[in-house]
């Protein structure tokens, strides 16, 4: 087993030095497992947030040869829960197979006071595409 951690120069950065984007666990079979670091996004409205998490992760994953179609578990952390809705519909139009393993918590607040959605996730890569 190999492990890297990575900021894919092909996705936007990470917003602060002090942690990696992508941990990659590569078993001798050439699978990995991705775990993805929550991510943020601008944007006025969790709509908009949200939308912008997605594109990241979406680039994260395919820069490591994954997909959001890979995702086989995923964490979501909403400032308020009331809008729960409103994130799923938009996580609805990026996740569009099999739902995968979900945890959602509402929190008083992220690293970013701005920040109204945070999403982590896992990815299974299999050996061969």
């Amino acid at each position: 087993m190999q492990i890297t951690l990575d900021n894919p120069a092909s996705a936007p950065q990470p917003l602060s030095p002090y942690y990696s984007q992508v941990a990659r666990v590569e078993h001798a079979d050439g699978s990995a497992l991705l775990f993805v670091s929550g991510q943020i996004a601008q944007g006025d409205t969790l709509t908009e947030q949200t939308r912008g998490v997605f594109e990241t992760l979406a680039a994260l994953l395919e820069a490591h040869g994954a997909a959001l179609a890979d995702v086989i578990s995923i964490r979501t952390y909403l400032t308020d829960i009331s809008k729960l809705d409103e994130y799923g519909t938009v996580r609805r139009q990026f996740l569009t197979g099999t739902p995968p393993t979900s945890m959602t918590f509402e929190v008083s607040r992220l690293f970013r006071p701005e920040a109204l959605v945070e999403v982590e996730v896992v990815a299974a890569v299999p050996a061969v595409r």
